[in-house]
């Protein structure tokens, strides 16, 4: 494992990206998944934070601040080898999706969402949301598990009606037939759906402005809120073909 990968640079206060990402490169809802994508595309991506071409819509999105820092501050060197560090795993699907009417009352820990136990649990109406939560919150939240996965609850009928529009817009001309990734372009398949909607939200308001996001930008352009929950819906249920 790369030195920058399992202890960051403490001289120009740049986090291991294991912390966050994890040594397996998985992530969480709340940052991102980045084993299995392209060596270009973890480059490119690093590149663009370094260049403010990537930023966040949200200001409050704090952990994307963070990683413009740690980009500005990382060398070439350091860059090509987190690059290839996380570009040479493959990339295994831990998410499930779930379709339902009512999802766990939850409670937010550090930017991701753990259901409540104990006496104060209980189900709520899930609404037009998709509520991504912690197989085993525990395992997650405090024992900080790379293994130990995510269920993302999506309003019923929404996986149907994203893969309807994700046909439309022809993603699988970039990402793939099966949504794995093609050529320099990343898989998107099996990922984070919270993930997956800030990006989508972040083209649609021109916070990413790097090779590609042109192309994007005319795909999510016309998008609505819902459109991004069901594509990401979608999106996320897709396993390994």
């Amino acid at each position: 494992m790369p030195p920058i990968v399992a202890q960051g640079r403490r001289d120009a206060m740049i986090t291991a990206c294991s912390l966050c990402h994890y040594p397996n490169g998985k992530g969480r809802p709340e940052n991102a998944a980045v084993s299995g994508l392209p060596f270009s595309y973890i480059v490119q991506t690093l590149t663009d934070f370094k260049s403010d071409a990537r930023k966040s819509a949200d200001p409050r999105k704090t952990n994307t601040n963070r990683m413009v820092s740690f980009a500005k501050a990382m060398t070439d060197d350091e860059i090509k080898a987190a690059a290839t560090y996380f570009a040479t795993m493959q990339w295994t699907p831990w998410i499930r999706v779930v379709e339902t009417d009512s999802v766990p009352k939850t409670r937010i820990a550090g930017g991701l969402f753990v259901a409540i136990e104990g006496a104060d649990a209980g189900r709520e109406a899930i609404g037009q949301r998709i509520i991504e939560v912690p197989e085993n919150g525990e395992a997650t939240e405090t024992l900080r598990n790379p293994r130990s996965g995510f269920v993302a609850y999506a309003p019923k009928g929404s996986v149907a009606k994203g893969e309807a529009l994700a046909s439309r817009g022809q993603c699988a001309l970039c990402h793939g037939t099966n949504l794995e990734g093609l050529g320099p372009v990343p898989g998107i398949a099996g990922r984070s759906p919270s993930y997956m909607v800030r990006q989508l939200y972040d083209m649609q308001h021109g916070q990413r402005s790097g090779i590609w996001s042109e192309l994007m930008k005319r795909v999510v352009g016309p998008l609505t809120a819902d459109d991004m929950l069901n594509v990401a819906a979608y999106v996320a249920s897709r396993g390994p073909r």
